[in-house]
């Protein structure tokens, strides 16, 4: 027997009895963005590995160690999209979507990194992005915030994430912190493990993100990026701050955060949660006002976030939060002579005047005994029986599965009585 063939390590499934969950989330994650005025915009998940080397950054652990990489039949360099916002800036240049517009735009789909599997986290994971270009202020920084606290809100979560807020100042001004964080570094060489020495100096920001407790506690003493931002983006925070406060947005500023990819600059942001473990943060973002013209178009301002769907999901099953609408919500039960045709078109009759109602007709045959049984297996509310009697009189019988009711009705009153489980 030949063998079995296995999905690969670290790209799942999405089985029917989990879809349900997904596109709950999907959903509520469309309409938030859309009650904010965000158009859709879907890129190609294959990029030229160019396009990622140049926006996040050649010394990054992404482009080092975790994209999925390979030459085409020409030759070329392909890569899988390890992350949006490249492509997203990659489109609108090509497409002349950004010189001198203001554009807010929003992206689901699949990404992909080579790295350990765990729960949360994934070689092939989903993300949603929102990504705003052409603003500059504060103001649009604040907004994506609140964009986020209200899809908290709506999903139930609110009460389980934290927001942690920092500013990372200008490339001129992270260059001067940089000199004066290599020089600490380099007093503690002893206290550093090999991923921080060889951060160090390629990338010493990152260094301030470590999980190595022994580094965390030399960095308490480190200086402080904050004493080093310029006077504009001292003020671009200081009114980012003012407008969450004015919100009601609880939020907690870490000088630590300087987030992973290096086309940063001022406001950067996450969203954290205590409920899962090492994988905490399921959102993060901030500003990246010189990735439009590093990348070939003109100099744009742009500030973004992405979230992943997996973490947001796992975070409602771990919560008990994931309830969601039944896949069925009638089930056909048909017995007799000529009984199936005239399910089939009761069934599509009901799709017709109670949009979104789902109705599922049984095939296969079968006494009712049985088919009742696979109505309750599908999860279905109600079951619609058609005999050659109803048939004849030109009526239904509506049982509920759940109370153990049941009525009569003439078909053409069927659709009424559905429409209240919508």
């Amino acid at each position: 027997m030949a063998k079995q063939i296995q999905a690969i390590r670290g790209m799942n499934d999405c089985l029917p009895t989990q879809s349900p969950l997904w596109q709950k989330v999907e959903g509520t994650i469309k309409q938030v963005v859309s009650a904010y005025g965000y158009n859709e915009i879907r890129m190609p998940i294959v990029e030229s590995t160019h396009l990622f080397k140049r926006a996040i950054g050649e010394v990054t652990d992404v482009v080092e160690k975790e994209m999925y990489t390979f030459e085409d039949r020409n030759g070329d360099s392909l890569t899988l999209r390890p992350e949006g916002t490249a492509g997203c800036v990659r489109a609108g240049i090509q497409n002349g979507l950004l010189y001198n517009q203001e554009q807010r735009l929003w992206y689901i789909g699949p990404m992909f990194r080579y790295e350990r599997p765990q729960k949360g986290r994934y070689r092939q994971f989903h993300q949603v992005g929102v990504e705003v270009f052409g603003l500059n202020g504060p103001d649009v920084d604040a907004e994506l915030i609140m964009m986020t606290a209200r899809l908290w809100r709506e999903l139930g979560i609110n009460q389980h994430v934290r927001l942690e807020l920092n500013s990372i100042g200008s490339l001129e001004a992270r260059a001067t912190y940089r000199e004066a964080l290599i020089a600490f570094l380099e007093q503690h060489l002893d206290v550093l493990d090999e991923d921080c020495k060889r951060r160090m100096h390629t990338n010493p920001l990152r260094v301030l993100d470590t999980k190595n407790p022994a580094v965390q506690e030399i960095l308490v003493d480190a200086p402080k990026l904050s004493e080093y931002l310029d006077d504009d983006s001292k003020a671009h925070f200081a009114g980012l701050c003012e407008l969450l406060d004015a919100a009601g947005i609880e939020y907690q500023v870490n000088e630590r955060l300087v987030r992973g990819l290096d086309y940063y600059n001022r406001t950067v942001f996450e969203w954290i949660t205590e409920s899962l473990g090492a994988q905490g943060t399921v959102c993060g973002g901030g500003r990246y006002d010189g990735l439009v013209e590093q990348l070939g178009g003109k100099a744009t301002p742009a500030v973004g976030f992405a979230m992943g769907v997996e973490r947001l999901v796992l975070l409602m099953e771990t919560l008990e939060l994931a309830d969601v609408r039944r896949s069925v919500d009638a089930y056909v039960v048909t017995v007799g002579e000529g009984t199936m045709m005239a399910g089939m078109k009761l069934a599509e009759k009901l799709r017709e005047n109670v949009p979104g109602l789902r109705v599922m007709n049984h095939f296969g045959g079968g006494n009712f005994k049985k088919q009742f049984k696979r109505a309750d297996n599908v999860g279905a509310a109600i079951a619609l029986v058609l005999g050659e009697n109803e048939i004849a009189d030109n009526t239904v019988v509506v049982k509920d599965l759940r109370g153990g009711e049941q009525t009569t009705m003439a078909q053409d009153e069927v659709a009424a009585k559905l429409a209240e489980l919508i």
